[in-house]
């Protein structure tokens, strides 16, 4: 099978319903051929902003350009893009082969065609010997992958994924999780996934757009975002982080309760410094480092032991890695953290 790679370019796309914004100002770039997510928690507007691309919903302002021609007014049917619902959305009543015919038929391609087509999206999917099951002789993921097989057949220049893994035992959604990224990549489909579920993205986008409330909070490589969040909505969205307030006073941040933390950069108006959970060391108390604290809570995670750390500016989060035989630090032990100035981005909020 082959499709045509083709970039996605939005601009200035507002969306409401009624006199409730769902979407401001909306602006991006998706490259040809790229795994882009929408990530944001429920109510963010990540589903709404894939359907306005599907053309499902009202009408919004502004324009979407798929390889360089604007779609927006278009009905979804003129789009050529390929949509994947979160309930798979197949008919109990058809067999699997006619399930993937059907977007085909609608097009009123030639049956010798459609039936060419089918049993090579059936091929791709690994699906072609249950072509003539019904849906409900199927494990989740294989109806999955009907759906996949359904969209991938009528050839969309993008492939638009609405949590399609949610519906999936955990061990299952890492495996089909890895099958899905390697399908898109075999394919070469422009593809943007919707989820809430930041491992998810993290593990299959090539960039993501963190969303909220309507608003793009930023956009970068998973590793970009974890490492240099631009707001404190990013910082805590993706992982845990220890966001604490303060200021900027000659080089150093010195938070609320007057702890001087070493910074890598002296950025101007910075107000919160970023701290994760894995870059803070510990030691006993006494020893030279930033913070000073008392152990709270414990918990042992097998790889790592997570302590939750009373300090004059609250509660912080820390991982360490578990070593054979090592004793952990007890709760209600005083201890010292030291912090790598280089891990510890500024924030102005």
């Amino acid at each position: 099978m082959s499709q045509t790679k083709a970039g996605i370019q939005i601009e200035d796309l507002h969306l409401s319903f009624g006199e409730t914004k769902v979407l401001e100002g909306i602006n991006m770039v998706i490259e040809p051929g790229e795994f882009f997510a929408f990530l944001g928690p429920s109510g963010s507007g990540k589903s709404t902003l894939l359907r306005a691309i599907a053309g499902f919903g009202p009408t919004p302002r502004g324009r979407i350009l798929i390889g360089g021609h604007d779609i927006a007014s278009l009905p979804p049917w003129k789009r050529n893009v390929g949509m994947v619902f979160q309930s798979y959305a197949l008919w109990p009543h058809m067999s699997v082969r006619r399930n993937v015919a059907f977007g085909l038929e609608e097009r009123r391609i030639p049956k010798r065609e459609i039936g060419t087509k089918v049993e090579q999206a059936l091929e791709t999917v690994g699906l072609l010997h249950l072509a003539d099951r019904m849906p409900a002789q199927l494990s989740g993921g294989q109806q999955q992958r009907v759906a996949l097989a359904r969209t991938i057949a009528i050839e969309p220049q993008v492939l638009l994924l609405d949590e399609p893994l949610s519906n999936l035992d955990a061990a299952l959604r890492v495996q089909m999780r890895r099958e899905l990224l390697a399908l898109q990549r075999k394919l070469g489909l422009t593809t943007i996934f919707v989820t809430h579920d930041q491992e998810e993205a993290n593990t299959t986008s090539d960039r993501m757009a963190v969303l909220d409330r309507g608003v793009i909070q930023q956009i970068g490589t998973p590793q970009q975002l974890y490492d240099y969040p631009e707001n404190a909505f990013v910082a805590g969205f993706l992982g845990t982080a220890n966001i604490l307030k303060g200021t900027m006073q000659e080089g150093t941040f010195v938070t609320e309760a007057g702890q001087r933390l070493p910074t890598s950069e002296n950025v101007l108006g910075a107000n919160r410094i970023v701290l994760r959970p894995q870059n803070i060391r510990l030691a006993d108390a006494g020893a030279d480092g930033d913070i000073v604290g008392q152990v709270a809570h414990r918990e042992f995670l097998g790889s790592q032991i997570r302590y939750l750390v009373d300090t004059p500016d609250g509660c912080i989060v820390i991982d360490m890695l578990h070593s054979f035989g090592q004793p952990p630090f007890e709760p209600g032990a005083s201890i010292s953290m030291s912090i790598d100035s280089r891990t510890a981005p500024l924030l102005v909020d």
